[in-house]
């Protein structure tokens, strides 16, 4: 739900069999199906996911999605962007861990500023968007100590 927006931490889902939820970044497997299951019992989404998943998706596969209640493969979650990366049944949690490892070689600071800018942005006009990229330089002692370490 929202609280995702909130983490300190970049979340990545490691998704194997069904997917309802969300994260920063999105491994599965190949047999991994996606979709909006609440539908079939006439479950409104309440957790953000009519928010999130157009800016992630567009709103006509949203609406594909939401209104149809279908299941959508991994290879068509991978085509419109709903996951990074499709990896062989049984991988995706060390694919996950891949990324992860990549991820936290980077300077912790300036990798936050990064993902709450573009978290920001998806609510902020252009200008109000460069304003809060630009009040991220004080995570600078970070790319300094990168130079020089």
């Amino acid at each position: 739900g929202p609280s995702i927006m909130e983490l300190k931490k970049p979340l990545i889902a490691a998704i194997e069999g069904y997917a309802v939820a969300g994260a920063d970044i999105r491994v599965c497997s190949r047999s991994a199906v996606f979709g909006v299951f609440c539908r079939q019992v006439g479950v409104p989404l309440i957790d953000g996911g009519t928010v999130r998943l157009p800016r992630i998706i567009g709103l006509g596969r949203s609406l594909d999605m939401t209104l149809t209640g279908r299941p959508v493969t991994a290879e068509e979650a991978l085509h419109w962007g709903l996951v990074t990366k499709v990896v062989d049944d049984g991988e995706a949690l060390n694919a996950a861990s891949e990324l992860a490892k990549q991820i936290i070689k980077h300077p912790y600071e300036c990798m936050l500023a990064d993902r709450r800018s573009m978290l920001n942005s998806l609510s902020a006009t252009e200008k109000d968007a460069y304003a809060f990229e630009l009040n991220s330089l004080p995570v600078l002692p970070d790319a300094i100590q990168a130079i020089t370490t």
